[in-house]
């Protein structure tokens, strides 16, 4: 099922980094399919085809990852950062995300949290996208000065399992819970078949989102994490407490 998108030329774009084929829609696939259905474009960078995993060849995997982009309304590239299961830091490598914020100027950016105990390609890709938030605003990066500086508004993390969930950051819930969103995010995950064989990845979002859905009396929620403090124009912007008092 896909969203369908009600025209506001006014929301910036939205980009999602992935290490890997499957990290976005599992780790905040439900926010992009409200994104999207609200109009908001969205546009995925893959950050390897992973080709280091027990399930799932390179090709299969790289189909899935384009099939579940369409299902939830997004564009996609693949880029290499080293290869699955071997990110390293590296400036070059931030360099190179910056140049894509430059390339796409998001206003949002979701990425992997920095937590390190998960998958160490996720917080390495989290502290890449940290820093290339911060350079690509550098108006006197000479690697970067093909492109005009960019600032995005935010950064955004989000964690593919409960491990990697930061424990000091209290998180923003994004209320998923209408039907079609679930809908439409539950056809994303099924799209990455070969990742079914290792764990019921599918089971295992879902009852994430609904264990936040409780936090907050909604009926799912995906937990996304500031990189910085968030700054509002009016209290009428906060929403609701997830205690509701």
């Amino acid at each position: 099922m896909k969203p369908t998108p009600n025209c506001q030329p006014d929301r910036s774009p939205l980009l999602a980094l992935g290490a890997h084929p499957d990290d976005i829609e599992f780790g905040c696939g439900g926010v992009i399919a409200a994104e999207t259905s609200a109009g908001r474009a969205a546009h995925f960078v893959i950050c390897s085809r992973g080709e280091s995993a027990t399930n799932g060849t390179a090709a299969q995997r790289t189909s899935e990852a384009e099939n579940s982009a369409r299902i939830l309304g997004a564009t996609l590239e693949f880029i290499d950062l080293g290869g699955d299961a071997h990110f390293e830091y590296s400036a070059a490598y931030a360099m190179t995300l910056a140049g894509i914020f430059r390339r796409l100027r998001p206003g949002i950016v979701l990425a992997p949290t920095v937590v390190e105990n998960q998958h160490p390609d996720h917080a390495v890709l989290g502290r890449l996208a940290r820093d290339a938030a911060r350079l690509a605003r550098y108006g006197g990066v000479q690697e970067l000065r093909d492109l005009p500086p960019h600032a995005i508004e935010q950064l955004l993390f989000y964690a593919s399992t409960s491990e990697g969930e930061p424990k000091d950051t209290p998180p923003v819930l994004i209320d998923v819970s209408a039907p079609p969103l679930i809908a439409t995010w539950t056809s994303a995950m099924e799209a990455h078949a070969s990742q079914m064989s290792t764990r019921n990845y599918v089971e295992l979002q879902l009852t994430r989102a609904r264990l936040n859905g409780l936090r907050c009396g909604v009926g799912h929620a995906i937990a996304l994490f500031p990189g910085d403090p968030i700054v509002v124009n009016s209290l009428a912007q906060l929403g609701r407490g997830a205690r509701q008092f």
